[in-house]
């Protein structure tokens, strides 16, 4: 047996490492931990496998999954996955028509789900979900009056496997035998967007060098601990904390509920973290909101220490400088009073790792999070290679997602589509050929490349600058392209900056931009300047903030190819309002209307004017209101280097 290519054989290997000798998971469960060794997942499996056998699942059968973090989760894929199977996860919060169509479309023959609200779902559909034979639940409340043989506890599945063991003690070994690298191991299913769901087919070798390329880049302990909250049917759950538990022995840690997860990581404080973008802006506004509401002298040391933070991170980080022995000082005194507390309420004292995953993160959320003294560094990647880049040790750029992990190849086509290579690209889409032939191309060597559909290129330090999908992209009259999405959101990142809309496309040779200034962080900046200013026409117009502006405008055209570079641009005399029509509810840019009404600036900007003059209504600080006529002033950014 090879005990490195299949998930299985690495729960072999570690149960003949470890046994009882060390605690493979944890699960808060009536507010205590409870611990399972690797012995203890061990035999949960092997009764859990023949179980299935001995319901009638053969090699190649396709099992759902339907539940949240738990250990019989991962249980019970790999007793599906020791049988031959294929484990289908299922997002908890799919509705009854969406579990229909993926246990359909996978060609499931049993359904594993954790509670009475998922079997509620799926008896719905018992009618319409013909070919699974039995649902197996593992969270008996609620369940027990049901009368529904179609339903089936997990310990009695359990039961049944042990009953097969006596008969046939050799059977799970010899299925953990049979499994090879190129099985099939999981399908994930792409979110549909724009289209039915593709069930992507990921093999063990897919996982696991998934695994192992991270791991080479930032390696873990088998002292380490892990929670185990996002969803187990995404991609980067089954890498970056299944895969890594067996290969590594690292402890993984299930929480109570969603509702305590905050709470059961400070008890924990694991030394790795997987959040979402959206998970670390909120711990984010967290700490805001609490020091609005805290005492006097925390206050104060926030408002003293927190610059240090800044400054330590921005010179360590951005500006890849020494720090000088004053603000070491400073700093080392706010880790004392400020940071160390603050990473203490979050269980972020021990974390080596800390990685954003699935949406860019605002420079601003990371700034913070680096000024108290966590690291966090952003992961790319997709369902159909998993990880293809991350930011490594100190080398980290907040404009890119990173470099590729070891032994990943990328390539950027004439395009400008990002295209992966490597021991992690999936074996194709479930019965979607013509989609898989679309995503998976062989080169003139022989070698299978990845589409992503993704656009982005690879900046002269080899990070990968991710800027939106391929069929987002603009193509301006140079047959050159842009995402104005990407750059929009890149200009927001300003703390000066609330609203963008840049222009290119069509009959229009280069990019320009119309930018709102935010009124509130801009105009504390000039007071703190002793620049003076009445209204928001007058602030927008002032020549200090067209440079304040101008700098973030070069910032981020560092970080763009030339043709994507901001030309020209103008801070308009007023905000997008959605009340005018100018923005939806969401705040997303109504482009077309925009184009119209401010297409006297916008052909001043593609012509030879400097100014254009317009009318407006302004609101003075005493409430009175008027019409002013003002020049708006059209501005170019600086230009640094040869390359601007």
């Amino acid at each position: 047996m090879n005990e490195f290519d299949t998930l299985p054989k690495n729960l072999i290997a570690a149960r003949q490492r470890y046994g009882t000798s060390q605690t493979a998971m944890r699960q808060k469960d009536m507010g205590l931990w409870r611990s399972f060794t690797w012995e203890h997942s061990y035999e949960q499996v092997r009764k859990l496998s023949l179980g299935l056998i001995r319901l009638g699942m053969n090699r190649g059968d396709k099992v759902c999954i339907l539940g949240d973090n738990d250990p019989q989760y991962f249980w019970a894929q790999l007793a599906i996955q020791v049988g031959g199977g294929v484990a289908v996860g299922i997002f908890t919060d799919s509705t009854p028509a969406e579990i229909e169509y993926i246990v359909n479309h996978s060609d499931a023959v049993f359904v594993f789900a954790k509670d009475q609200e998922q079997c509620d779902k799926l008896l719905d559909i018992k009618d319409q979900v013909v070919n699974v034979k039995q649902v197996i639940y593992w969270e008996d409340k609620g369940l027990w009056n049901y009368d529904q043989p179609w339903l089936m506890s997990y310990n009695h599945v359990q039961t049944l496997g042990e009953a097969l063991d006596k008969e046939q003690p050799n059977l799970f070994m010899e299925n953990v035998d049979l499994g090879t690298g190129d099985d099939v191991a999981i399908f994930c299913y792409t979110s549909g967007t724009t289209a039915l769901p593709k069930g992507a087919m990921i093999t063990h070798t897919n996982l696991l060098s998934g695994c192992d390329q991270t791991l080479s880049a930032d390696p873990r302990l088998d002292s380490d601990e892990y929670l185990s909250f996002l969803p187990p049917a995404w991609i980067t759950e089954n890498v970056l904390g299944f895969a890594f538990h067996l290969r590594t022995g690292m402890i993984v840690n299930f929480p109570e509920a969603p509702e305590t997860v905050q709470d059961n990581i400070r008890e924990i404080t694991p030394q790795s973290f997987l959040f979402s973008a959206r998970l670390w802006e909120n711990m984010m506004a967290i700490v805001q909101i609490r020091m609005a509401d805290t005492s006097r002298i925390n206050k104060f040391l926030y408002k003293i220490f927190m610059p240090a933070g800044y400054k330590v991170a921005n010179l360590k980080y951005e500006q890849r400088k020494p720090v000088g022995m004053l603000w070491r000082v400073l700093n080392k005194l706010g880790d004392f009073a400020v940071f160390q507390p603050l990473r203490d309420k979050f269980g972020l004292t021990k974390v080596k790792s800390a990685y954003s995953s699935g949406a860019a993160l605002n420079p601003e959320v990371i700034r913070f999070f680096r000024a108290i003294g966590v690291n966090i560094k952003q992961l790319y990647g997709s369902t159909e290679a998993n990880v293809h880049t991350l930011h490594i040790g100190d080398d980290v750029k907040f404009e890119t997602v990173g470099v590729p992990a070891p032994g990943q190849e990328i390539k950027i086509t004439e395009e400008s589509e990002i295209i992966i290579s490597g021991a992690t690209v999936f074996k194709g889409y479930y019965k979607n050929p013509e989609a898989t032939k679309s995503a998976l191309r062989t080169d003139e060597n022989g070698k299978t490349w990845f589409y992503t559909g993704d656009a982005g290129y690879i900046d002269e330090d080899g990070h990968l600058v991710f800027m939106d999908r391929v069929k987002e992209m603009i193509t301006l009259d140079s047959e050159e392209k842009y995402s104005p999405q990407y750059i929009e959101g890149q200009l927001k990142f300003s703390p000066f900056i609330r609203d963008v809309m840049t222009l290119g496309g069509e009959d229009k040779s280069f990019v320009s931009a119309l930018i709102n200034i935010d009124f509130d962080n801009t105009g504390r900046w000039a007071e703190k300047q002793g620049i003076p200013y009445t209204t928001f026409v007058d602030l927008s117009q002032r020549p200090e903030v067209y440079d304040l502006i101008g700098s973030d405008v070069e910032r981020v055209n560092r970080y763009l190819p030339p043709a994507a570079r901001i030309r020209k641009y103008v801070l308009l005399h007023k905000e997008f309002d959605a009340d005018e029509g100018e923005l939806t509810r969401t705040r997303k840019l109504r482009r077309s209307l925009l184009n119209e009404r401010y297409s006297d600036i916008i052909n001043t900007m593609y012509g030879d004017g400097e100014s254009v003059k317009v009318r407006t209504t302004v609101k003075y600080r005493d409430g009175r209101e008027g019409i002013t006529e003002t020049a708006i002033r059209v501005a170019s950014p600086k230009v640094e280097d040869e390359k601007l």
